[in-house]
């Protein structure tokens, strides 16, 4: 168990939905004039919701991608909730979505330094050209994670399709980088 409690925010659920059927978009479009639809630049419609602050792509093959929520259940929620104005809207949904997670993007602060350099020999699987970006890219075999991290203690964990992966992949981490004393606490 690390030393220090690392803060992880959640901040973006990238969820893909299948409705098994088609979608007229341009009766979407007369139904709510505030949709963004402009089928020669992008296929797609974006459906936005104040609440959740998402952006739902809705495509006329019936497939949706909702992003921007913070939690797998907010992406549920937002996904229910396009369907349901959809719906109100007079387009005709016959069957519940399928729900799929794609991605879920994080943050974290582990509360210390880290010695980039030192860590990119020691922990294998890692991509660290300073020259180019600053940070080092580390590939977690489980859970199927990459993490950027930072030399201040900071990092973002993308590729994970649950919420306790980045969890998991953090804590994970984070005792790895105590165990082989590349992380220091003022």
């Amino acid at each position: 168990m690390p030393k220090v409690k690392a803060v992880i925010n959640i901040e973006n659920v990238v969820a893909s939905a299948t409705l098994n059927q088609k979608v007229d978009l341009n009766a979407v479009v007369k139904g709510y004039p505030g949709v963004e639809y402009r089928p020669e630049q992008f296929p797609g419609l974006v459906f936005r919701l104040k609440r959740p602050k998402t952006a739902t792509l809705i495509f006329n093959s019936g497939k949706m991608v909702c992003t921007g929520a913070k939690s797998e259940k907010e992406s549920r929620r937002a996904v229910m909730k396009v369907i349901k104005e959809l719906k109100k809207g007079g387009i005709i949904i016959i069957s519940k979505p399928e729900l799929k997670i794609q991605n879920i993007v994080a943050s974290a602060s582990l509360g210390g330094m880290i010695d980039l350099e030192k860590a990119a020999y020691t922990l294998g699987r890692t991509m660290y050209e300073p020259e180019q970006f600053p940070g080092l890219i580390y590939r977690m075999d489980e859970p199927k994670v990459v993490i950027l991290l930072f030399a201040s203690g900071k990092l973002v964990c993308t590729g994970a399709k649950k919420e306790q992966d980045v969890y998991d992949a953090v804590e994970k981490l984070h005792g790895l980088l105590e165990e082989k004393s590349l992380i220091f606490y003022d």
